[in-house]
């Protein structure tokens, strides 16, 4: 599934109908992805994670993974300085820098354009980085506007090769002895920002954007990690240098070791795209048999294999009943012949192109020096009786 396309006509003809639209497709289409199975128990795993620092970031506890769209009110949300309260009627977003004709737009003037939809899981590039922050990750039905069109509207100048997402939130940064108030901000490519699926959100699950998640506005730029997907979009402005503000240069940067000629150098790069992954989510029980869920995203996923035990991999089957091109893919494996005791599952994720999610030595992880972007194979202990 591509970006969803719908009219204005349509819209205003379905908008009476969002909320029981929103309640059919949990109840009739998610339940294809989570069966149920009266009786059937989960079976917690040993290997639990701490408590988080920051309770209130509303981490994914995957043992209560049963849903293919995330609900708002259990989706995460991370802020790196304050968490603005913004007032609609107030809030316009600027369109600056080397433009030939610099914008302004309402609210309003956004909801009253062409409107598109996406089905985007969103990961934090930090998720698994640490023990306990392993559920910065939701799947969301975003809502807005293309991007693309209001860039060209405004003219891009051809001396313009970087646009800069700057949103409300701000902290104070020091550089050097230097004090100063910063904004939270990001940056693409002029290509990268002009791709047709980035969107200027003002919509989750049919309904306005959270406090938390960014309201009124957000950047959504399928296929990236969460860092890229700005919150609170206040002001757009293209640049004819990189940008190199805390969270592109400093802070969200991958370093890595590398062997060039038996000698090692140490490379920096600043978190971007998903990377290919898989989680072992849950594992139930019903009438002695078991069960293992889990997702996979980041990619185009041709197939998940699962390990029991240090054996031989075994394909899960993927549920291809709710296809989306950026969204996650829920799989199941039967598990049989199982014996008491304690046991290790791990999974993996092969794309379409043949990429396989690495393992935990692999050399693109154990190289790895910061917990961005740390997609290695996931390892789960679990006790049976």
């Amino acid at each position: 599934m591509d970006l969803l396309e719908i009219s204005r006509r349509d819209l205003l003809i379905q908008s009476g109908r969002a909320f029981a639209g929103l309640a059919l497709f949990n109840s009739t289409l998610l339940a294809q992805v989570f069966p149920s199975r009266e009786g059937e128990e989960v079976i917690p795993f040993l290997d639990q994670p701490p408590e988080p620092p920051k309770p209130e970031r509303n981490l994914l506890k995957w043992e209560e993974f049963d849903s293919w769209i995330t609900p708002n009110n259990k989706f995460f949300h991370i802020a790196h300085y304050n968490k603005p309260v913004i007032d609609e009627k107030n809030w316009k977003l600027e369109i600056a820098g080397l433009v030939k004709r610099p914008m302004t737009f309402t609210l309003n003037d956004l909801k009253a354009r062409q409107r598109k939809e996406v089905i985007f899981t969103l990961e934090c590039s930090g998720n698994h980085g640490f023990p306990w922050f392993v559920g910065g990750i939701g799947n969301a039905r975003w809502g807005g506007t293309p991007l693309a069109p209001v860039l060209k509207e405004a003219g891009l100048l051809d001396k313009g090769i970087e646009v800069v997402f700057i949103g409300s939130d701000e902290g104070e940064e020091e550089v050097r002895g230097l004090k100063m108030k910063q904004n939270f901000a990001r940056s693409m490519s002029r290509e990268d920002a002009m791709n047709p699926k980035n969107l200027l959100c003002y919509e989750m699950n049919g309904e306005p954007l959270p406090q938390l998640n960014g309201f009124p506005l957000r950047l959504i730029a399928p296929g990236w990690y969460g860092i890229a997907n700005v919150k609170w979009l206040q002001r757009i402005e293209v640049r004819d240098t990189r940008y190199m503000g805390r969270f592109m240069a400093k802070d969200y940067v991958t370093i890595r070791e590398e062997q060039h000629h038996g000698e090692t150098v140490w490379v920096q790069t600043s978190v971007g795209r998903e990377l290919i992954k898989s989680v072992p989510a849950k594992v139930t029980r019903k009438d002695g048999k078991y069960r293992i869920f889990g997702a996979a995203w980041g990619a185009s996923i041709q197939r998940v294999e699962l390990q029991i035990d240090g054996g031989p991999w075994i394909p899960a089957k993927i549920d291809r009943g709710q296809e989306a091109e950026f969204a996650w893919k829920i799989w199941t494996l039967d598990w049989d012949h199982v014996s008491p005791g304690e046991h290790t599952i791990v999974s993996r994720a092969i794309d379409t192109r043949g990429n396989i999610q690495p393992a935990m030595d692999d050399p693109r992880i154990a190289k790895k020096h910061t917990y961005w972007e740390s997609n290695g194979q996931v390892t789960r202990r679990i006790r049976l009786s």
